[in-house]
């Protein structure tokens, strides 16, 4: 099992950046991609950007390319969501998740969330 602890929400103002962070503890060897999704106010959750903990290959939802960068430090089994040029629609609460090397098409460990609010 592994476990995902978020950090680095708050309030920014739209054009604003924000660093998330989100580190892993437990099964960490068997983590294959780690990821980003985000859940607004009535809305479903999306996927937003996801990292190879290995080769580090990233991947993006073109709502975010070109603003939003994921990176990963293996030394600290912690990914990051560096978020550049915020917009009130990015407000959301986002969580992290991973997926094993034994079951690679499942995001099956979460986290619990941290709030991302962009005011215009």
């Amino acid at each position: 099992q592994v476990q995902l602890v978020e950090s680095g929400g708050g309030l920014v103002q739209a054009g604003g950046s924000l660093r998330l962070s989100c580190a892993a503890s437990g099964r960490t060897l068997s983590i294959y991609t780690m990821g980003w999704f985000r859940q607004a106010p009535g809305k479903e959750r999306e996927f937003v950007a996801s990292i190879r903990r290995i080769t580090g290959t990233t991947f993006y939802a073109d709502s975010v390319k070109g603003r939003f960068t994921i990176s990963r430090d293996n030394a600290k089994n912690t990914v990051y969501l560096q978020m550049n040029s915020l917009k009130p629609e990015n407000t959301a609460i986002y969580y992290c998740a991973t997926a094993t090397m034994a079951n690679r098409g499942v995001f099956g460990s979460w986290g619990q969330g941290t709030q991302v609010t962009v005011s215009s």
